[in-house]
Order: structure tokens, then sequence, then C-alpha cells
């Protein structure tokens, strides 16, 4: 096949390398790999995990070393943009033709499922997934299963027939609608069978198959074809009537938008949350926009999506949100009334939903609340069990936008019907999927935030609440170490479990704006870790009024104003988010007298007073307060880049070198504390275990006697 030229193609994106392809040569799996990539790191041609790609090989059987025919193929849960050899399931082909004999039809199809395993020629390959049979039973070598916006706008149109042979004449064949599984795979045979001059084909509100006896040829195959579409319905954008049908309401300007949705987040999270706790995530993307202003949107929104896994991802339908006056002028009492009142409807609606379409073997009804929220002028929100899915809801949400839009466009959207939305959702198969995930971290479904981000504790702090789960923001005042801390904690855990803020804890505006960044990141927040800090170690007389100032401004009055604003927020996720948590970082010194320490040790007492006066009035919110002190952590501390080493080491008559020796020393247990150590004492107040003990202070300085509470 003849090289295309990428510019060839305007709505798709043409990322094949000839020179890493050419380096692959031979290995049909490698470069099946290398094609599933390429397109899945094009949203508008699949999501994430959707879709799947396929090769077939000829391999020596593991037992008999004949020459047997293998379908490689993306196993169950797998992602095309991040694929890798392991995510393949590697399939003897003469046994899956031979289930075709068990096979016993549409009736039994779910007993298909399991019989996969037993034709693996990898046992330790993926698991397969149910649509193993719609790729083995085409007879061509490299196979391509998307979900193209563009492709199902024609497919979920009220007659997609007709329009897929006006855009591409006998090069496609047309499938209807039927659930993925073995029939259906069975079916696409005999359709290709009937026409084998086909390029592909198009099954009904769902998606697109083509093919090519070569990786690459698949992949061009599959561009153009994709490609075909787009340029189609750009044709008819605002041609028959304006897009969905015009302007309804008016964007508000970006930051007002922004400024709105942090507003009422931890209210939607809370309301969210009622079956159990969600992570948020908002998006005002310019296509969410032109749906949520549009005429078409209280139509088309109702409807529900298409595509099954669109549906998986975003639930039958979203809730469009309502909200009467301006909700940075009512009271948190008014904005929490009417939310209430509409997610109660949805879940009236969801249950009604469930039992008019139960079956006597359906599972149990599951979280009654919507994934996706709409609200005209601002944009899109969506909730689920971690950050990664709640994005990953959303970009499929716009998918489905994208569809409707283009649907609309050349003829009228057409959803999936309720009955089989419903068999699909509450699908045994899914069911049995759910099953399987492995169980959830300790501090998953948990938001943190961390002053002192990027310092030596908070960052410790930092990494060892989000290996345990929890969605984690950093802030500190040195926007340079914030940067590149997050880097490398994104590089470490993945991009959507850690953000940044730079604020200075000292300045209310700043606080103010950090929170909002944190509700728009996440959508509230569940933990505070109060780190930011800085030290001072000087004689009475040597210690200035701007030392004194320092001190109590940004160890004092940065924990009041960051605890006061994250109080608020957490109240506002009540009553369906209970069980928040605050946790200063102090220091021994806040119950030790020592030498050269006025300043910093006063204003490390009064942190600790706070927090016991604090646990004491947030009790009743069900908010519990804790202390951890450290002492002497010198390695990794930023503490000790500002003087205070010299400070300390000349009121104990030592070396700087010998401090951390001289600090050892003089514990109970001789050890060196380090800053890994108070990140352990934090997740033990954080982690589940003392969710009963508030007003608590626990030392991390290996044991001074002089530092016993009691």
């Amino acid at each position: 096949m003849e090289k295309v030229l990428k510019d060839s193609f305007q709505h798709v994106n043409y990322l094949w390398d000839e020179q890493y392809a050419a380096s692959l040569s031979g290995d049909e799996v490698a470069l099946l790999i290398y094609r599933s990539n390429l397109l899945g790191a094009d949203l508008r041609l699949t999501n994430y995990a959707g879709g799947n790609t396929s090769c077939k090989t000829s391999e020596p059987d593991l037992v008999t070393g004949e020459q047997v025919p293998v379908l490689w193929v993306k196993g169950s849960g797998g992602d095309l943009g991040s694929l890798t050899r392991k995510g393949l399931a590697a399939l003897n082909l003469h046994r899956l033709e031979a289930l075709k004999k068990r096979y016993r039809g549409l009736e039994f199809e779910d007993e298909m499922v399991p019989l996969f395993t037993h034709c693996l020629y990898d046992p330790h390959s993926q698991a397969p997934s149910i649509d193993t049979p719609l790729h083995a039973f085409l007879p061509h070598k490299h196979v391509d299963h998307l979900h193209p916006d563009a492709v199902i706008a024609i497919a979920a149109s009220t007659d997609g027939k007709a329009i897929m042979q006006e855009v591409y004449g006998d090069e496609l064949a047309w499938v209807d609608w039927q659930r993925p599984g073995f029939d259906l795979g069975l079916k696409m045979e005999q359709v290709y069978r009937a026409n084998p001059h086909i390029k592909g084909i198009i099954l009904g509100g769902h998606g697109l198959f083509s093919w090519g006896e070569t990786a690459y040829e698949s992949y061009v195959n599959t561009l153009t074809l994709i490609e075909k579409a787009a340029a189609f319905l750009e044709k008819h954008y605002g041609k028959k009537r304006p897009v969905f049908g015009g302007i309804r309401v008016q964007a508000l300007e970006p930051e007002q938008r922004k400024i709105k949705a942090a507003r009422i987040m931890p209210f939607l999270r809370a309301q969210a949350s009622s079956y159990q706790r969600m992570i948020g995530h908002f998006t005002d993307d310019e296509r969410v926009l032109e749906f949520v202003n549009s005429e078409d949107l209280e139509k088309l929104a109702p409807m529900g999506t298409s595509c099954p896994d669109h549906f998986l991802r975003t639930k039958i339908r979203p809730l469009i949100l309502r909200l009467e006056g301006d909700v940075l002028q009512l009271s948190d009492e008014a904005i929490q009334n009417q939310l209430s009142a509409q997610f109660e409807a949805y879940r009236q609606s969801y249950k009604s939903y469930y039992e008019h379409n139960k079956l006597p073997d359906s599972p149990p009804m599951r979280d009654p609340n919507p994934v996706i929220l709409l609200w005209p002028g601002v944009g899109m929100f969506s909730f689920a069990k971690d950050k990664q899915t709640a994005r990953v809801s959303a970009e499929f949400y716009i998918n489905a936008i994208q569809v409707m839009k283009g649907a609309e466009a050349i003829s009228s959207y057409v959803s999936l019907p309720e009955s089989e939305a419903f068999r699909i959702e509450y699908w045994q198969l899914e069911e049995a999927k759910l099953k399987r995930l492995p169980p959830e971290r300790p501090l998953s479904r948990k938001i943190a935030l961390i002053t002192g981000g990027s310092g030596g504790i908070g960052r410790a702090i930092a990494e060892k609440l989000v290996a345990a789960g929890a969605c984690v923001v950093i802030s500190d005042i040195d926007e340079q170490a914030l940067q590149q801390t997050l880097k490398e904690m994104k590089q470490q855990f993945g991009r959507d479990n850690c953000a940044a803020v730079c604020a200075d804890v000292r300045d209310t505006q700043q606080v103010e704006q950090a929170f909002r960044q944190v509700m728009l990141e996440f959508g509230g927040i569940d933990i505070l870790i109060n780190s930011a800090g800085l030290s001072i170690s000087k004689s009475l007389v040597d210690t200035s009024l701007d030392d004194w100032n320092v001190l109590q401004d940004v160890l004092v009055k940065g924990q009041f104003l960051m605890t006061r604003e994250a109080v608020m927020y957490m109240r506002r996720q009540l009553p369906y988010i209970q069980g928040c948590d605050i946790v200063n970082i102090v220091s021994k010194n806040a119950l030790v007298a020592g030498p050269d320490n006025v300043a910093y040790g006063s204003a490390k007492a009064a942190q600790l007073h706070m927090s016991r006066l604090l646990a004491a009035e947030l009790g009743k919110d069900k908010i519990r307060v804790n202390v951890v002190n450290p002492d002497a952590v010198i390695r990794g501390s930023k503490i000790w880049e500002s003087g205070w080493a010299e400070g300390r080491a000349k009121a104990y008559g030592v070396s700087v070198d010998e401090l951390p020796a001289f600090y050892a020393r003089r514990t109970l247990l001789n050890e060196e504390i380090h800053t890994e150590d108070i990140a352990n004492a934090v997740f033990a107040f954080v982690g589940g275990l003392l969710s009963k003990s508030t007003g608590n202070v626990l030392n991390v300085d290996g044991g001074i006697a002089a530092a016993f509470v009691r």
C-alpha cells in the first residue's frame, strides 16, 4: 500500500512514523500495539478504555510445537492509548471457531464468555473481552473497532443507514444495534461474507469496524473512513438549522464560570456522595458550553447516550442544574436546599428506571446519583470514585455531545432505548467485572490539601497520602519548587491524583483562591495538613520584632486562615460527607523550653493550643483536629536551610555537621528522625484507625521525656 500524505487528513490525527514502524517490521504484535497507541491518542476516535484492536498470527503450539492461528486482541478493561503486550489476550482461533458448535442461541449468549478462557493460547495473557468473537470471525489479519464521534453520529441518526450509503456508497455495510457478544460476531461474519468488497461495518448506534492486511493498511483505512464521516458532518453544521438550535443562554466570562463552579462544588459533591463518597471534576470546554447553553439542551440531554461505552461511563442521563438566584449571593442553606431537591428528584427517577426495567436476575440497584451534571452558562461537573474516572466520564460525555451535534446536523438523534441501556448497565457480565476490581486503598475517595508541600516534611506527607489513594493538592509559596515537586509527583503517581496551587498562607485572598482551586480540581476537601513553616533561632535580645512577627504570621496566622477556610468547605459537604481531618505539624518546641528559641517556641505553642481549641469546637461537625510534633528532622527538611541549623548548633555548642548525631543521642530511642516518620504519623491520624480520636498530640521525636504530654 502506498504511503498517504499526512495533510490529506483534516479531522483526524495521522501519527504514523515510518521509521519507527520499520524498526518493528516482522513483529505483527508489536505493530498492533503501535497502531493501537496511535488510535487511542485521539479522543475523537475512541476514549479511554474504549474500542479494541486485533491482529492474527501463526504461532507454535506451546505443547505440540505445531503452528496454530492465534488472535491477539485487546483484553478486557484495557486502554488503546496505553496498551502494552501485557494488555492483550492471545487466543487459539481454531478453538474459538469450534465454539460455534457450542452456541445455543441469543438467549444463552452469556454462557459463551467463560468459554473464551478455554481458548487462550497463552494462559497468562489478559482476560478476553466480550468483543473477542467480533474480531475472531472477521477473516482480516488486522481489525480495528473504534467509537469515533463522527461515525457514531451517523450510526445514531434516525436514517443512519441511508446516510451511510450517501457518505460511503458500497464501501461499508450496516448491522443494526445489538448488544456486543457472540451473536453479533456471527452476524458481522455473515454480513462480510455476503459483501466481501466492503472496507468496514457500522454498528447501529455503536461504532465502526474496519480492517486491513497489514497494521498500516488497517490504520489508514480506519482514519480514511472516519475522515469521510467528519468531513460530511462539517459541511452540514448550521446548514439545516443553527447548531443545537442556537444559543439560549449566554456563557459567563471564564473567570466568573470558575468562581461560580467553585462556589457550588462542595454542595454538589455532598449530594453526589449520598450513597458513597465521590471525587469531582469540572470542565467548561467550548464543546460543553455550546451544548449546555443551547436551545436543544432540554430536548437532547434527557434522551441519554447511544454508544454503550458512553452510557456505561455517564449513566442513563445527566442532571441539568436549575439554580434560582446568583449563587455568589445566596446563602449556603439556600444553595443546599435547591440542590437537595434536584438530586432527590434524580434519585427517584433513577429508582423508577431500575424498577421498571429490572429482571428476576438483575443485580441490586447501584448508586442512584447522577454522574454528569450540566449547568447552563457555566459548564459540566462529573463525579466518580476517583479523579481519573470522573475526568474520563466527562470526556465520554463530550464524545456523546459531539455525536448528538452531528446526528442533529444531518438527521435527528436517536439514543439507546431505555430497556437496552438497562440491560447493559445491569448485565451480569458487567456486574462480574465490577466485582473483580481491586479493593480500594485506605484514602481512596478523599481529598487532601497540604501546605508547605514542596518542603521535605510536606512533600513526604503528600507522597504518603497519594500512595494511600488520596487526591492531593500541594501548596507552597515557592512557585518554582512547587512546580518541580508537582512534576515529579505526577511522574510517580499519575496525572490525575496530584495538583498544586501557589499561595502565601498569610494572605487571606491567596488562601481563598487556593481553596477555590482545590474545589475545581477535585470537588471538595477531606484532609487539611498545615505543614507550612519556617524557623528562626535567636536569643531574646537578638530577636527582632520582624523575627517575632514573621513566625507568628506564618505559623499561627497561617494555620488559622487555612483552617478557617477549610472548615467552611468541610461544613458545606455535610450531611453526606462526614469525618474530615485537620492535622497540624507543630513541634516538640511547643512543649519543651530551650535556649535561643523564644519566638519560634512561642509560635509553636500557639499552634498547639489552637489545635486543642478547634478540636473542642469542631467535634460537633465530625471534624477531627490533631497534632504531630516532630523534632530535629534535618535530612530533607527546608527548615534547616534558613540559618536554623547554625543557630541550634551554636545554642548547643556543637558543629552543624554534628547536629544529626547530637539530636539522636538525646532521644530515648537514640534514633534520627526522618521526613517519612512524620508522614507515617499523619497517616496514623487520617488513615481510618483513629477515626474516634481528636485533640491528640503525637510526638515523633525519638522519645524526649521533657516533651511527654502527661
